[in-house]
This record gives C-alpha cells, sequence and structure tokens, in this order.
C-alpha cells in the first residue's frame, strides 16, 4: 500500500525543498509528522516499503555528522534507493566551481540533494539552481531535520504539540532558531534563556513571534533559566561552542557560567518534563550527567527518530 495514501485526503501538501523551518505552515508541519509516523510503523512491524527504488540522493558534508549521514544513509537504504556520499573537499565546489554550476549538473546525475554546510545562503543558492529537491542537513542558520524529528519525539511522547512549553537554555544559535521557529508553528510556548551576547538571531524572533500570534504559541528571550524552565514541559539543550567556533571556546564556557541544566535547574520544570539535546554533548558543561543520563531524557528516543522523520522528508520530495 502507498504510505501516502493513508494519509488524510488533503493533508500532504508538496514541496520543492526544505530549507528551513521559517518556510514551513502548520499544515505541512503535521503532514511530514504523520507520514513520519505511518513510516515508523511500517518500520517495527517489518513491513517492505521502497517507494524510493531506484533513487539517488546525493549528500554534500562540508561539516562533518554521525547522526545526519547515517540516518540519511539508512533511510535511503530502507526506503529502497541509495544514498551517495560527496566529500565538500572533494568535490569541484571545494575547487572554485560556482554552486550554480554544480547545482545544475548534480541535477542530471541525482534525484535529490542533501548538504551539511556552514552558510545557509549556499544552501538557498543551491537550491535555486538545482531542478531537483534539496534538503538543508545543516546550516549556521537552521537545523530544520533535527526541529521536525524533535516534534515527532514530543508528539509521541507527550500526545500532543499545542499548549505545551519548550525551555531552551544555552545559545541562541542554528538549533534554537529551528527549535523556535517549530514551536511557533505549531502553537508551543518557547522560551530561551542565553546571555545577552548570545541572543537569536532578530529576523527569527521576529518571524516566531509573528508566527506565534496566529498558532497561539508565546516567544520569549530572557538571560535569566530559572524564569525559562519554571512549568517547562520540555527542556533543550545543545553544546555552548559549534562546530566552527572552537577558537571562541574559553570566552563561551566563561560567559556560559550558570546556564548548565543540572537537578537544581530542573526543579522548576514539571515533575514529567523531558530533557532533550539534538547531540553531541558536552557532559558536566551546558548539562549535568544526572540530567542527561536521568530518567527524564529521551535523547536516544530523540536520536533515532532523525531516522523516520527524514524518511518522510525523503518520500515527500522524492516520492
Amino acid at each position: 500500500m502507498n504510505v501516502m495514501k493513508e494519509v488524510k485526503k488533503g493533508e500532504i501538501i508538496q514541496q520543492k525543498d526544505f530549507l528551513s523551518m521559517q518556510d514551513m505552515t502548520k499544515d505541512k508541519i503535521h503532514s511530514l509528522l504523520n507520514l513520519a509516523m505511518l513510516i515508523k510503523r511500517k518500520f517495527i512491524l517489518g513491513e517492505a516499503f521502497v517507494p524510493l527504488k531506484g533513487k539517488t540522493l546525493g549528500m554534500i558534508f562540508e561539516k562533518s555528522s554521525t547522526r545526519t549521514r547515517v540516518s540519511f544513509e539508512v533511510g535511503m537504504l530502507q526506503l529502497g534507493g541509495h544514498a551517495l556520499f560527496l566529500s565538500g573537499k572533494e568535490l569541484q565546489l571545494g575547487r572554485g566551481e560556482t554552486i550554480s554550476d554544480t547545482a545544475q549538473v548534480l541535477s542530471q546525475y541525482l534525484d535529490g540533494i542533501m548538504i551539511r554546510t556552514f552558510e545557509h545562503k549556499k544552501v538557498q543558492e543551491l537550491a535555486k539552481y538545482a531542478s531537483i529537491p534539496v534538503i538543508n542537513g545543516l546550516t549556521d542558520y537552521d537545523h530544520p531535520c533535527q526541529a521536525l524529528a524533535d516534534l515527532l519525539t514530543i508528539q509521541e511522547i507527550k500526545g500532543e504539540l499545542k499548549g505545551l512549553k519548550i525551555a531552551y537554555v544555552g545559545d541562541g544559535n542554528n538549533m534554537a532558531h529551528a527549535l523556535m521557529m517549530a514551536a511557533a508553528k505549531t502553537g508551543m510556548d518557547f522560551t530561551i534563556a542565553c546571555p545577552k551576547e548570545y541572543v537569536p538571531s532578530e529576523e527569527v524572533v521576529k518571524h516566531s513571534v509573528e508566527a506565534g500570534q496566529i498558532s497561539g504559541s508565546n516567544i520569549v528571550v530572557t538571560e535569566d533559566p530559572i524564569e525559562a524552565v519554571k512549568e517547562a514541559d520540555i527542556i533543550y539543550s545543545d553544546v555552548w561552542t559549534s562546530m566552527g567556533q572552537e577558537q571562541e571556546n574559553e570566552v563561551r564556557l566563561k560567559a556560559f557560567e550558570g546556564y548548565q541544566i543540572n537537578e537544581n535547574l530542573v526543579k522548576y520544570a514539571k515533575e514529567d518534563y523531558i530533557f532533550m539535546h539534538c547531540l553531541p554533548a558536552h557532559r558536566e558543561e551546558e548539562v549535568s550527567s544526572g540530567v542527561i543520563d536521568g530518567p527524564n531524557s529521551v535523547i536516544f528516543h530523540q536520536a533515532g527518530n532523525r531516522l523516520h522523520a527524514q524518511k518522510a522528508l525523503l518520500v515527500d520530495l522524492m516520492g
């Protein structure tokens, strides 16, 4: 049976690319989550489902990865297709070939492109010139694949999204951007606590506040971790020093003193809160071992859902 037909009529909204949570509508997000749950159910039941047989996904990596590479590669294999690893250093792109030329050439060979890179504008330009779908596997601006998997995890555990509160404590980085926009689109309250030097993008906050006015989501930026965590359903963290920022590590460690998610801080959240982290984690920096390895932590459930959320994305874009 075609799993797309199992999703209620009208829920599938076609799009060419998946570049940012900012581009997503509430209906599109929910259609992808419904599709992910159906595909995951088939996987658990051991039902063969290979709608991408004969299809090839090119995966461009200019940033190293564990979860992104393995989940996309395994996802394509399970869907009947093939994933091709393309190192940014080995492509002609790394030797000066233009993005537009690269996009048009790869469009002759592949059925889709996933790229994990630094500059968000590079992903946008790749999508502009490619005639095949382009997926943002991560940029310095956004991490939409992770946010989609996070929503799937929250929905599975809490049974709903709208009305829940996410507390994000840490750097206002790409992960904070993606999660803030995802929350705003789906009616979840979102509070981020961070030092004033590390607040999220004004553009992202503005877009999220506007989206929240429609969905009923309340967006708050504060410097106070306790304020953020009060009555939270979900507490979320990410590393304080991301890839490419290693030279800032000592400065960042000092700036984020007091922002560790630990046993004292989580007391302010709801008793049944869940702890989430996009991984990799630096235990005893942004989060204590007691929290990340404790009973409220769902980090490996969350990591596993990268596979299922991205399979839904691949079927939607390339099927």
